[in-house]
């Protein structure tokens, strides 16, 4: 049984009227340039506590915590920071445009019972130590959760679709347009209405979508708080992280791959990468100058669905290679895995073509790898130098993700990206009563 629980939300007070110039990006998309602008614009901007920046005298990498911790307690004090009188569900309508085409994504943010994996709360894909590391310190130093973790529900009945609906009219908590989208929150406090969306939800199992890192970070929280001397009674906060909750079947539910990009590659590794290839693919030529190039990579892409198919810019001059495994891909994966996820591309890519071929380490050669979430991108790094090589992937689709989790099995660390991030500053939860 999954435990779906309101809370107190704490969010900007009508002091910080400019609530464009406070929200944030989740800390794992924050570049340094970024970090600067979002200083510039407010003093009360909220990465000063998802992810503050460490200082030249600092004596310990640590002491940027204890900056993120002093600066929600001042904030708070003064009133620019305020919490909620009455626990609520919040219903956060987030739109934007994609490729073009306007969205609107509808979730529920609330608080859900931590549960290890194989229990109502699955997870998709692996995570890296690094991040859970700086997010464990982050929240035994604040006592909060700053962003909520990106779940997955099916609500094939429309049960809660209907009940989300019925809120449209209620007065906003917040509604606030920045970085191209608008975001609109409304606190759900009636006790019968978190009644019925928490006892449908009690009966499914979650999916993480994003936030793997943070999950498994609270989890070691919990773990941490119960091996206390002091007698735990299992309803302390701890036990509960902050979830936004998202139908499978939303139509704003956005899924793009995570292109992986290759440098520090030696010349006689690229000149003989197109031989190895071929003995597990089949490779085609598509100029980059074709008419209606990426419709047709798209196409491409599509066929034969039952096949691995990928594409690779930078082996080919000024074209893309696009693969089509052999059929006998499968048995040249790592036979520890599911058929399933032996047949997804971002497994192959990564197991027979960057670990195998390329010889790279997925976890510690970040210098050599990186990612990219919009084909253009991808390419243009290549073209200007940066990358030598380009992998180019399709968009996973949530029915794979939901498969794998059931199966107890995770894809490859960054195999996703559910676009766009939710924002981080529009509300959040003190670990307090």
């Amino acid at each position: 049984m999954v435990d779906i629980r309101p809370f107190r939300g704490v969010h900007y007070s009508e002091l910080v009227p400019d609530r464009a110039a406070v929200v944030c990006p989740p800390y794992d998309i924050i570049t340094p340039e970024m970090r600067q602008e979002l200083y510039r614009r407010s003093d009360y901007n909220f990465v000063r506590i998802e992810f503050t920046r460490a200082l030249p005298d600092d004596v310990t990498p640590d002491e940027k915590y204890a900056r993120s911790a002093a600066a929600l307690q001042e904030w708070l004090a003064q009133g620019i920071l305020e919490v909620d009188a009455t626990p609520a569900l919040y219903l956060h309508d987030q739109h934007f445009t994609y490729q073009g085409k306007e969205y609107r994504r509808r979730g529920i943010t609330a608080l859900v019972r931590l549960e290890e994996e194989n229990g109502g709360v699955r997870p998709h894909e692996g995570t890296r130590t690094q991040p859970k590391d700086d997010r464990l310190k982050l929240l035994r130093t604040l006592q909060a959760n700053t962003s909520a973790i990106f779940t997955l529900y099916e609500d094939e009945s429309q049960r809660v679709v209907r009940l989300l609906a019925a809120q449209e009219t209620s007065e906003p908590l917040l509604d606030v347009s920045v970085h191209g989208e608008r975001h609109i929150v409304r606190a759900i406090n009636d006790s019968h209405t978190i009644g019925e969306i928490s006892g449908f939800l009690a009966g499914q199992s979650l999916y993480i979508a994003d936030g793997h890192h943070r999950y498994e970070s609270a989890l070691k929280y919990m773990h941490e708080r119960r091996a206390a001397p002091a007698p735990v009674s299992g309803e302390e906060p701890f036990n509960y992280v902050m979830i936004t909750l998202v139908d499978f079947a939303d139509p704003g539910l956005v899924i793009a791959p995570a292109h992986r990009l290759v440098r520090g590659l030696s010349a006689p590794v690229i000149e003989g990468l197109s031989d190895q290839l071929e003995g597990l693919f089949t490779l085609e030529k598509l100029p980059l100058s074709t008419p209606g190039v990426w419709p047709q990579l798209e196409s491409m892409l599509q066929a034969e669905p039952e096949k691995v198919k990928l594409a690779i810019f930078g082996l080919a001059e000024d074209s893309l290679l696009v693969l089509t495994a052999r059929d006998d891909i499968a048995s040249r994966m790592p036979g520890t895995h599911s058929e399933l996820y032996k047949k997804l591309d971002v497994s192959v890519v990564d197991h027979l073509i960057l670990e195998r071929i390329l010889g790279l380490d997925i976890d510690k050669d970040e210098a050599s790898l990186a990612y990219a979430y919009d084909r253009l991108d991808a390419v243009d790094s290549v073209l200007d130098g940066e990358y030598q090589l380009a992998f180019l992937l399709s968009p996973p689709r949530a029915v794979m993700v939901k498969a794998l989790a059931d199966a107890g099995e995770r894809m490859p660390k960054k195999s996703t990206y559910f676009y766009p991030k939710l924002p981080v500053g529009l509300v959040f939860r003190l670990l307090r009563d």
